[in-house]
């Protein structure tokens, strides 16, 4: 009878483990992809370059005076001189073709390319920047692709309203299901509970070893889970650069929440679960 009792015991624990790991696997799973297109999206935004031309009369102190201008800013992400001789350089690589010896001149200038942090790359702050950079007397003209940079951040936008009631979505079914396995795992302990609470135990000295053993069990759920998403991870990174686009600390962030989430699942879960079983009357319960 012991044996028996103890097996149930034994594959009550392994359901609940395994269906914690499943549940914050997939939680944890959707979490990266949020931060893995997140960090895509700051990456788009900030290969989004900005050019700068001077007119032919520029002297070289007043490209440099503005070039450390803006290195000194706080929107600026990387910032690249390039001089009328690179520029054919360039040109010879992108085309193959040298028109300087059909012209007969170099007709290119010098020039800034700039790309801005993330968090800037907006039409209306790239705007506002273009007009303070104009002032220049020796700046002929700022140039970037405005619908390519409305089309960027209307798809992020897109993206943004979709992704966040899903992750509000996803924690309340993460919730329910590991709340339903705790439930039935405390039920099926019921006339342990009633028996404990007849002979005079206390309800929180009746609670105390079912909430250690749930939580013990989310522990070992939760590093089962981040252990998966880890190999993930890594076998995606194998065929395609996935871990350069990770935000590595959000990514541990992650981690420390689906750990938090389970603990705080379990103990609500628990406690909930022996406060009904406590509040029934020994002869209404079905033991």
């Amino acid at each position: 009878m012991a044996k028996i009792k103890n097996r149930r015991l034994f594959t009550s624990y392994i359901s609940i483990i395994v269906i914690m790991s499943i549940v914050l696997f997939l939680f944890g799973f959707f979490g990266v992809f949020f931060i893995s297109s997140n960090s895509l999206a700051n990456s788009f935004k900030e290969n989004f370059s900005v050019s700068i031309f001077f007119k032919e009369d520029a002297k070289k102190i007043e490209i440099t005076l503005l070039q450390n201008e803006l290195l000194m800013t706080d929107y600026i992400e990387k910032l690249k001189y390039v001089s009328k001789d690179d520029a054919i350089l360039i040109m010879k690589e992108e085309y193959g073709q040298d028109f300087i010896k059909e012209l007969g001149f170099n007709p290119l200038v010098n020039s800034i390319d700039f790309n801005l942090k993330s968090q800037y790359v907006e039409s209306v702050i790239l705007d506002s920047i273009s007009e303070i950079i104009s002032k220049n007397k020796y700046v002929d003209e700022i140039v970037y692709d405005n619908n390519l940079l409305k089309l960027i951040n209307d798809n992020i936008k897109k993206i943004t309203y979709w992704i966040i009631p899903s992750i509000i979505i996803f924690l309340l079914i993460t919730f329910l299901l590991i709340n339903s396995s705790i439930r039935l795992s405390i039920y099926s302990n019921r006339q342990l509970i009633k028996t404990m609470q007849l002979v005079g135990a206390t309800k929180g000295f009746i609670r105390r070893p079912f909430i250690k053993t749930n939580i013990m069990l989310s522990l070992i759920s939760s590093f089962i889970s981040i252990a998966l998403i880890v190999m993930i991870i890594y076998y995606i990174d194998s065929n395609i650069s996935f871990i350069d686009n990770l935000n590595i600390q959000l990514i541990i962030a992650l981690f420390l929440f689906i750990i938090s989430f389970g603990f705080i699942i379990s103990y609500i879960s628990t406690f909930l679960a022996t406060q009904n079983i406590l509040k029934i009357n020994a002869d209404r319960l079905d033991i």
